[in-house]
């Protein structure tokens, strides 16, 4: 079992990606709740909570329900990382994450993000500035090098071990390839197979099925395995990847009423934490996920985008129930 200081981890723990204007509470409560075993804020700005920027505040925000827990940050300097890490440590998350993959270039124009895989001497400084500033574990997610000409994945993993990070995420792809293209996790079996690493070793990347999370928990050997995008309007794949290691058949697919009841209590939750106009505003982004191939759905989409006030969508989510009471996803 993977441990991250006193987190113990199940066996081949399943992690829900951070990911921005995604991985807020109310979401992470709904992955919580169809199996993910280790959760990560959406990442927040050094310098945005220094400066007490009010959006990188709220994504502090953590609940007693949703842990193990990390608040993951990102940032070019080493004075505003520390300074960040001290105040995520008074909120006491579980762990402190940086992020030294994302390749938006908003992110890596400042020198952060995955714009540091350029410069590994300053990963370096960042990561020991962040563990200077926490008491708790300090982790790292990150990328296999700039490009395909510069992957340095080997060196970075022993030198942040060697420094105390005590675990480590890789997105099998470069910052040059983006989100696109093919991702290479046997540059991650190789790290993980590395003699001198000790510390757990996650991949990231394409995981969007029970049958390829298995074929590649078989074939690269990791100590577990990140899912973002396709955990998006579909949390219930946590569940279906466990299930399908313990028996090898699949669970059903989530039914109507279940699609219905994540997209509502999804919507709750997110009036409950932002305030009814926002979570209103906000949720509607995701509801192509959930009811994704659903035959004859465009009418009522439309209803859920363009609705305003909480109880006239509830009245939607209801009209839905109706018409769809004996449709059978396939």
């Amino acid at each position: 079992m993977p441990t991250i200081g006193n987190i113990i981890l199940p066996d081949f723990p399943l992690l829900l990606a951070p990911m921005e204007d995604v991985s807020d509470p109310p979401f992470r409560r709904l992955c919580k709740l169809h199996g993910a075993d280790l959760m990560y804020s959406e990442f927040i700005s050094s310098e945005g909570l220094i400066r007490d920027a009010m959006k990188s505040k709220q994504k502090l925000d953590i609940f007693d329900y949703e842990r193990p827990v990390g608040i993951q940050i990102f940032g070019g300097d080493e004075e505003a990382m520390e300074m960040s890490s001290r105040i995520v440590d008074a909120v006491q998350p579980d762990l402190v994450d940086i992020n030294f993959g994302c390749p938006v270039k908003k992110v890596v124009c400042k020198g952060a993000g995955a714009g540091v895989l350029k410069d590994v001497d300053l990963m370096i400084r960042l990561t020991k500035a962040v563990i200077k500033g926490t008491n708790l574990p300090v982790t790292v997610k990150t990328r296999l090098g700039w490009d395909e000409n510069s992957i340095n994945i080997d060196e970075v993993a022993e030198r942040l071990q060697d420094i105390g990070v005590q675990a480590l995420t890789i997105h099998a792809r470069t910052r040059a390839q983006m989100y696109k293209g093919h991702s290479d996790w046997s540059h991650i079996a190789r790290v993980k197979n590395n003699p001198r690493i000790t510390m757990p070793i996650f991949g990231n990347g394409d995981i969007d099925s029970p049958e390829k999370a298995l074929e590649y928990k078989n074939k690269y050997g990791l100590d577990g395995m990140m899912i973002g995008r396709a955990a998006i309007g579909y949390p219930w794949i946590f569940n279906e990847i466990k299930h399908y290691f313990r028996t090898g058949e699949h669970l059903p697919e989530p039914s109507m009423k279940d699609r219905i009841e994540a997209a509502r209590n999804h919507l709750i939750w997110s009036m409950e934490w932002k305030g009814e106009r926002v979570g209103i505003f906000e949720m509607r982004r995701h509801y192509t996920n959930y009811f994704k191939g659903i035959h004859g759905f465009k009418e009522y989409k439309q209803k859920l985008v363009t609705t305003d006030g909480a109880m006239a969508l509830m009245d939607v989510f209801e009209e839905i129930a109706q018409v769809y009471a004996n449709y059978q996803t396939v």
